[in-house]
């Protein structure tokens, strides 16, 4: 096989996306030389503009236009007032919970875990949480982090990052199993989860 460094570059890249490996990476580049004019032009399009407008909010962690410019006393991204938040490690996790119509309210962001590789607490929007629960008056904290080991430590940090706030601070409950990842559960198990959450016991005196 002849060797393009700009195949072999493209193929190292998608196979970094989640799922694939070089293999497959292999066989969505041919696809996309084999259908140049319909994929790979209107994937190249896209990719940029999402590039150019699309980026993560540093306060709460969600997907917003570039053009949208957000603080603690005025949030753009969700114009509709509530009174909970809902912590989840990652945008696929609010993407799967908000696609199954279970909740109903703001969404945090961290970005990870705390010991997940090349994270670390300062990296993650734990500061902008708390900030978050003392001015938008914020009746409930829900922690939907995975029941993982990661997600657990995670979870427990920011119980204690919210000890001196006056807030109730949940967590998912039964029906989420052990290591499992929120993105990867059914709507019918995140249901019980979010319905049969619990409240977390401060460990301040």
């Amino acid at each position: 096989m002849q060797k393009i460094n700009e195949i072999d570059e493209l193929i190292r890249l998608i196979s970094k996306l989640p799922g694939l490996g070089p293999k497959s990476a292999k066989r969505i580049v041919l696809k996309l030389i084999n259908n140049r004019d319909e994929l790979i032009k209107p994937i190249a399009n896209s990719l940029a503009q999402v590039y150019k407008n699309i980026s993560r909010c540093k306060i709460c962690g969600t997907l917003k236009p570039t053009s949208i410019e957000c603080n603690f006393n005025n949030c753009k991204v969700v114009e509709k007032k509530y009174d909970k938040i809902c912590v989840v490690e990652n945008i696929s996790d609010q993407w799967s919970i908000e696609s199954s119509s279970i909740y109903k309210g703001y969404f945090h962001i961290l970005g990870g875990t705390i010991s997940s590789a090349g994270q670390r607490k300062e990296d993650l929007l734990i500061n902008s949480l708390v900030e978050r629960v003392n001015k938008d008056k914020i009746d409930e904290v829900i922690l939907a982090t995975s029941a993982t080991v990661e997600g657990q430590t995670t979870a427990y940090y920011i119980q204690d990052s919210l000890k001196n706030s006056d807030v109730k601070v949940t967590k998912l409950a039964q029906g989420l199993p052990v290591g499992g990842e929120i993105e990867s559960l059914d709507d019918g198990t995140l249901f019980s989860a979010f319905n049969n959450r619990t409240k977390i016991k401060s460990n301040s005196s």
